[in-house]
């Protein structure tokens, strides 16, 4: 008769074998259920409550379909968890006519709470500058004497304004022209603080979500499509710019 081998533990385990076939014994005590079943059913009241605000989203994207069509194709991007379940790209284009999320760091997430905060007429507004300026993305104008004494932008509560900073702080790892552009802002930024690496990189997020509300704003307005050129292509045009200021100062 085959006699059944003893159980086998990793050699990292530390414990006993018999320390181990005790702790995969149940020891609940009454408390401990009745927390457990009241954290299942706050969970399953949050998951209920998230569903009804996605439903009450579609049916309010929908009501402001005003184009057909679908978007172009664009990058594929990670599914963000508390993106709504439905196809909100292509909702997105439907009632703007444009695709917001061409435009490296933009999710559906972010063009949503811009697009919600902004509306989708442009008109409102006369430029791209008094767009940024109603964002709070501007710099400040503290001039006295005719001399600028403070540049800060000023403090406000705008959700699209933060929205296009947390895009903008996620253009770091991005191997487009708009990454390029913000990774250069780090960089000049810090040189400009003289107090270590890293210092300038809020105002290097404030400039770079300017940049992207100036975007936005363009394809908005002009129902134009965002082409993005490329970071060798942006890395190029800045070496042009460096060398013919080089020359201009030399003349």
């Amino acid at each position: 008769m085959a006699t059944s081998s003893p159980p086998v533990k990793n050699s990292r385990i530390q414990a006993f074998t018999d320390q181990i076939a005790a702790s995969l014994q149940d020891n609940w005590r009454a408390e401990h259920l009745f927390s457990l079943k009241q954290a299942l059913d706050a969970f399953d009241f949050c998951v209920t409550q998230l569903g009804q605000c996605d439903a009450e989203v579609d049916a309010q994207l929908q009501r402001l379909h005003a184009h057909d069509g679908d978007p172009a194709k664009g990058k594929t991007r990670d599914r963000a968890r508390n993106t709504p379940k439905c196809d909100l790209r292509r909702q997105l284009f439907q009632m703007c006519g444009v695709d917001l999320t061409r435009i490296d760091g933009i999710d559906v997430t972010t063009a949503l709470v811009v697009v919600s905060e902004t509306g989708i007429h442009m008109s409102l507004f006369l430029s791209d500058k008094h767009f940024a300026s109603w964002l709070g993305l501007c710099l400040g104008t503290k001039i006295t004497g005719g001399k600028v004494m403070s540049g800060k932008t000023k403090q406000c509560a705008n959700r699209a304004a933060q929205a296009l900073r947390l895009a903008a702080a996620a253009l770091r790892s991005s191997q487009f022209a708009l990454g390029a552009y913000y990774r250069r802002l780090c960089a000049r930024m810090d040189m400009g603080k003289g107090k270590g690496k890293g210092k300038g990189k809020g105002k290097a997020v404030t400039a770079a979500a300017h940049k992207l509300a100036r975007l936005i704003y363009a394809m908005m307005s002009k129902g134009e499509e965002y082409i993005d050129a490329g970071q060798d292509y942006f890395e190029e045009r800045y070496r042009e710019r460096v060398l013919r200021n080089l020359t201009e100062r030399a003349k």
